[in-house]
């Protein structure tokens, strides 16, 4: 049989995804039909980008980061291809291509910016090597699907070991700062990091663990220079150094750790951009940023307002909690055990619930439902009810808020059927 010509498999692969998104189906399926038909599809498109590929990965924060990145790249005057849904594999990005290219075959962009998750990111880096890596954190984040915390340090190991131009590191994480062994030794390292005042808030796993087993502190190692480091924050208002000069901004996103976030964001822009670099816009743009699907993503209903919050580890949600006092919201948890939320949810009992005692929790829905409800009782946290089925249990919730803010921490799976539910009575935003 003869081979088709590229061409006709892009035509191909482009008029898939058109019919695939018509009939309401997975966003992957198009990039399956290319790596059927065209198996070096993706990176030799990607090779024709003049800026490169940046790949965000590590445990917690990666769909934030990388939306903010897009955007300060954005606002350096960059157009910027990124995979928006965050599908992972080779052929979600590939799906992703097919859906920016217009039918001559063109896309549009001078850079990709992609998130990937540690597991997929090895996969991908051995059919693209990224011009630059940004990677986050190492913490125990459903470690069923990917084995000991130390595996996926391994992972993201073999992500700096592919990256040809920088891999920007969180220095705070001893895991992810270790990464700097593995780099090459004609690619860069940069650091972003915090300030001293600010480290007990964000600890590492391995200050988690000990924390919570009453082991003693060790000292600090010393840490290497970071390009950006957040100096301090008040609500919104962020101080940083940026090479050490002062500079501040303002993160419109819930959560403390989105700030954080914003250091590990700039820092990853100022490399792509070197001396044409104008930070007097990238300051300006990270008080734009609106939050990622699901990622303190805010809806109006009946009025009022809900904050669907995801959660999947012990540090994501403990820093979820500490962002808002408990009293001044209506608070529902839903948790599910599906492969994509991970199946061992014993991690719930690894988080510090105790801020809850003041305000309590209205509902507890999910497949774990009861776990998670006596898990509660246990930090003496009032659970007003308990309801497995989540249609029911999000119209109970909404009804008797009160009045309130509404806010929901909830496992992936349950956000997404929550927002299949939430569609029918408010405007959600489309993420496929």
């Amino acid at each position: 049989m003869r081979r088709m010509s590229r061409p006709v498999t892009r035509l191909i692969g482009q008029g898939v995804r058109y019919a695939t998104k018509l009939r309401g189906g997975g966003s992957a399926f198009p990039g399956l039909v290319m790596e059927k038909l065209h198996p070096n599809f993706v990176p030799e498109e990607l090779a024709k980008l003049p800026k490169g590929v940046v790949v965000v990965s590590g445990t917690n924060g990666k769909t934030t980061t990388t939306k903010m990145v897009v955007q300060l790249l954005e606002s350096q005057g960059l157009k910027v291809f990124t995979n928006r849904t965050g599908s992972n594999f080779v052929r979600g990005v590939a799906a992703a291509l097919l859906g920016e290219m217009n039918l001559k075959g063109k896309l549009d962009a001078d850079i990709a910016v992609l998130e990937l998750d540690e597991a997929h990111a090895v996969h991908f880096v051995k059919k693209v090597k990224p011009d630059y890596a940004l990677l986050l954190n190492v913490l125990r984040d459903q470690l069923d699907r990917f084995g000991e915390i130390d595996t996926t340090r391994r992972m993201l190991a073999q992500v700096a070991a592919n990256t040809t131009g920088t891999v920007v590191l969180n220095r705070e994480d001893p895991r992810i700062r270790s990464l700097a062994e593995n780099v090459g030794s004609e690619t860069q390292v940069r650091y972003f990091g915090l300030s001293e005042k600010l480290r007990a808030m964000f600890p590492s796993d391995d200050e988690m663990r000990s924390a919570g087993a009453g082991g003693e502190k060790k000292l600090a190692p010393e840490l290497p220079a970071a390009s950006v480091v957040l100096k301090d924050f008040t609500g919104t208002a962020a101080n940083f150094l940026i090479d050490g000069e002062e500079a501040a901004g303002n993160v419109n996103l819930y959560g403390v750790y989105n700030i954080f976030n914003a250091a590990a964001a700039m820092a990853l822009t100022l490399e792509v951009m070197g001396e044409q670099a104008d930070r007097t816009a990238l300051l300006r743009e990270l008080a734009e940023i609106t939050p990622a699907f699901g990622r303190g993503e805010t809806l109006s209903v009946n009025d009022q307002t809900l904050q669907l919050l995801l959660v999947k580890n012990p540090s994501g949600f403990r820093l979820s909690l500490a962002s808002a006092d408990a009293r001044d919201y209506a608070t529902m948890i839903v948790i599910n055990d599906q492969y994509a939320d991970g199946r061992d949810v014993s991690w719930l009992w690894d988080v510090d619930f105790h801020s809850l005692q003041n305000g309590g929790v209205s509902m507890v829905s999910g497949v774990r439902a009861y776990d998670m409800a006596l898990r509660l009782e246990h930090d003496d946290v009032t659970v007003a009810s308990v309801n497995e089925d989540l249609e029911q249990a999000l119209a109970e919730f909404i009804k008797k808020s009160e009045g309130k803010p509404m806010r929901i921490f909830t496992t992936y799976t349950a956000m997404l059927a929550i927002r299949k539910e939430l569609s029918k009575i408010t405007d959600v935003e489309e993420i496929s």
